[in-house]
């Protein structure tokens, strides 16, 4: 075979320049149509440029290098055997990620129509969280056939028995690590479980161990939990399956709340009914669906009233709850002050003054 000359050593160098302008070009191109056929809003949400446009480029450059190796003169067999067999090892891995970032851009299409910003969200809710499981699912088939592809991509026999040698450790060791982490596994049935059966979902109001937050992130092994004051509550997946916990939005968004009052005996029921329906009925927290005041308890000082209003969701409960408290008892400080429960202390210094003194009142809240 001739010796590699000074000239084949340009002509090689020409050849890959011009792969990696040919194949720039036609990237910037591809990539340039697909963003006049989207709108900014589209771009930022399907993340078509954010998930596919380097596996892409690096996708068609390998390709042009595979193309143009054969036309490189007098480079020896060996030689170009092995940058073959490196760049179609390259090729594999580049094509693997590139189908990962096609599956983050099938998501994002497939959950486009499904806003969980909306109040009424459930079926939106449910889409996400599956499609999570989903991807996850699709990514580690795409891992193994990847895999399964480099192997076969590798013409050397030794590499071969290496492999299989490989995957035999693999799969021994993995029963020794299945034994040893006992509950990373239950985590991942778990997933699976809350996949199909959804105790919970994505955006999710829940209860656990006191703390009040929304669902924001299911991953493989945990759940992360958005508290009201911002903190992040992580919880194991198997605590979902195994320990109770309260879902606010497990069949819709709307709820009810309630407000307490602890008045005197003397207090009129109907006027403060009135008072409440003209507060909730003010307030675009209100859905329209449930208001009423109630006399829920009596003790040996004071009734306990209960007022009982709905809202869209849990968010809207709070603040309309607060609201009725602050307003009810603005008004009975206006129109009922006596009517506020009181304590009475009576003062004596014998049994014969005893029924001159007169009661010292003192306001108190309840």
């Amino acid at each position: 075979m001739p010796a590699f000359t000074q000239h084949d050593w340009l002509l090689g160098i020409s050849l890959f320049c011009a792969v990696i302008v040919f194949g720039n070009g036609v990237h910037f191109l591809v990539f340039r149509l697909v963003r006049r056929r989207q709108t900014e809003q589209q771009q930022r949400n399907l993340g078509v440029s954010k998930y596919m446009a380097l596996p892409a480029r690096a996708v068609l450059l390998t390709i042009g290098v595979l193309i143009v190796l054969p036309l490189v003169p007098n480079v020896p067999l060996l030689l170009r055997s092995q940058m073959e067999q490196v760049a179609r090892i390259l090729l594999v891995v580049v094509v693997g990620w590139l189908a990962i970032g096609a599956i983050y851009v099938f998501q994002a299409l497939a959950l486009r129509r499904f806003d969980i910003s909306v109040p009424d969200n459930l079926r939106a809710r449910r889409v996400h969280t599956q499609m999570q499981f989903f991807r996850r699912i699709l990514i580690g088939i795409v891992l193994i056939l990847d895999g399964g592809a480099l192997l076969w991509s590798m013409h050397d026999p030794t590499l071969w028995k290496f492999g299989t040698g490989l995957l035999a450790s693999a799969g021994l060791a993995s029963l020794f690590l299945a034994a040893a982490a006992k509950s990373s596994v239950s985590n991942l049935i778990a997933g699976m479980q809350i996949a199909f059966s959804e105790p919970i979902r994505i955006d999710d109001v829940v209860v656990i161990q006191g703390e009040w937050g929304r669902i924001e992130e299911i991953a493989n092994t945990y759940v992360v939990v958005k508290i009201w004051d911002k903190r992040r509550l992580i919880v194991p997946l198997s605590y979902f399956i195994e320990q109770p916990f309260q879902n606010w939005t497990r069949q819709s968004s709307d709820i009810l709340g309630t407000a307490f009052l602890y008045v005197d005996y003397t207090v009129p029921i109907e006027p403060l009914r009135a008072e409440l329906e003209r507060v909730v009925h003010a307030s675009p927290l209100w859905d329209g669906n449930v208001c009423g005041l109630q006399v829920t308890n009596l003790s040996e000082r004071t009734m306990e009233l209960r007022c009982l209003v709905s809202s869209a969701g849990s968010s809207e409960s709070f603040d309309l709850r607060c609201l009725v408290r602050e307003k009810m008892i603005e008004y009975l400080r206006e129109r009922y002050p006596l009517a506020l429960p009181t304590a009475r202390i009576q003062l004596h210094t014998d049994t014969a003054a005893a029924a001159d003194q007169p009661f010292l009142e003192r306001p108190a809240r309840a």
